[in-house]
């Protein structure tokens, strides 16, 4: 039962941001495929990461990746930067263009929580939360 009750909120959560995703998938000018809001997406949730590390995690291969972060760059949608330490490491971040494009405000979430901490005790969302920050390293 409790693997269902995680495995629908996930799913929800899921659906959730696919839906919020292809809404600004736009067919005009200088827009994202959804190939490309993917991306943006994945280098926005690592952070900063090495075009390496945004190949490894995508399984593609390092070409591939360098393809689709040129496209994003070229778009202002990410930047890349060069490691002042190690001149062949390049990394890549969300550009400005990407918060214009994507919420990453998540009202829904602050709603919820709003909810949760009308209907639970303070010791409750604690035990929540404690729960959230077991399952939060189980999945890293």
């Amino acid at each position: 039962m409790l693997y269902q009750k995680i495995k629908s909120l996930y799913e929800k959560l899921r659906l959730k941001h696919y839906r919020d995703l292809f809404s600004r998938v736009k067919e005009r000018d200088g827009s994202l495929s959804a190939t490309e809001a993917y991306a943006a997406d994945v280098i926005y949730l690592l952070g900063d990461p090495t075009v390496s590390t945004f190949a490894d995690t995508l399984g593609i291969s390092q070409p591939n990746a360098t393809y689709k972060i040129n496209n994003l760059v070229s778009k202002g949608y990410a930047v890349r930067s060069v490691s002042s330490e190690d001149r062949r490491e390049c990394r890549v971040s969300v550009g400005d263009r990407f918060f214009s494009y994507y919420n990453t405000d998540y009202p829904f979430l602050s709603e919820s929580v709003e909810r949760l901490k009308e209907n639970y005790t303070p010791q409750e969302l604690a035990l929540l939360e404690r729960m959230l920050d077991d399952l939060d390293r189980f999945m890293a």
